[in-house]
């Protein structure tokens, strides 16, 4: 009985977590409140704050979800032996473009996080929490690219810091653009595209000799 309660638990915290992030896409994390979440899948109010104290703990509930499995393929990738550091790096951002296109709670995630939250303070932590492990991610990615110096594949003259900036802007500014107007280009086929001719600029051989 004990264990049906706890899967019973578990999917009314999944029901919970579609809501809010089907709401919060369409009307903003700001203007969206716990009891409109509740009541748009017929909970009580207390039973949403028995999963989540606030918007807070919803937004971050909703970033690990999405996020995890992005994790999971990126480690895979680090497994691949074959591959050099710049062939890494290159794989991931392209799998990314592709998992913004094809996956719907990163899509959703990335249009709550780039188009529909506002910085108001009930928000503002989830987001500075969001904010610390981006720092990480671009911390793991600068030392992506100095392997790459170190390997031969970029020039000596290139700042790992810098080129982590500037792919995670790369990266994030198309799919911004992209999410305002999925019909205006083809993010996979122009990400991609994007991506190669910005390595091609710091790189010592050319893309497709790798």
């Amino acid at each position: 009985m004990a264990r049906k309660t706890k899967k019973e638990a578990e999917e009314t915290r999944q029901r919970i977590l579609d809501a809010a992030e089907a709401m919060f896409c369409v009307r903003g994390a700001a203007r969206t409140s716990l009891h409109e979440i509740a009541e748009s899948i017929q909970l009580t109010r207390g039973a949403v704050y028995w999963h989540f104290r606030d918007k807070y703990d919803l937004l971050l509930a909703l970033w690990e979800r999405a996020v995890l499995p992005l994790d999971d393929a990126f480690d895979a990738i680090d497994a691949e032996s074959d591959l050099s550091p710049l062939q890494r790096i290159h794989k991931k951002a392209v799998g990314l473009f592709h998992r913004i296109v094809h996956d719907d709670r990163t899509r959703n995630l990335l249009t709550i996080l780039l188009l529909r939250c506002e910085m108001v303070e009930e928000v503002a932590a989830a987001r500075q929490h969001i904010l610390g492990q981006r720092d990480e991610c671009l911390a793991q990615l600068a030392g992506g690219f100095a392997a790459a110096i170190a390997g031969g594949e970029l020039r000596e003259t290139v700042d790992p810091k810098v080129a982590a900036i500037g792919l995670h802007a790369l990266v994030d500014g198309l799919a911004y653009h992209w999410l305002l107007d999925p019909t205006r280009f083809d993010l996979e086929t122009v990400g991609t595209a994007t991506l190669d001719a910005w390595l091609a600029g710091m790189s010592l051989a050319p893309i497709a000799a790798r």
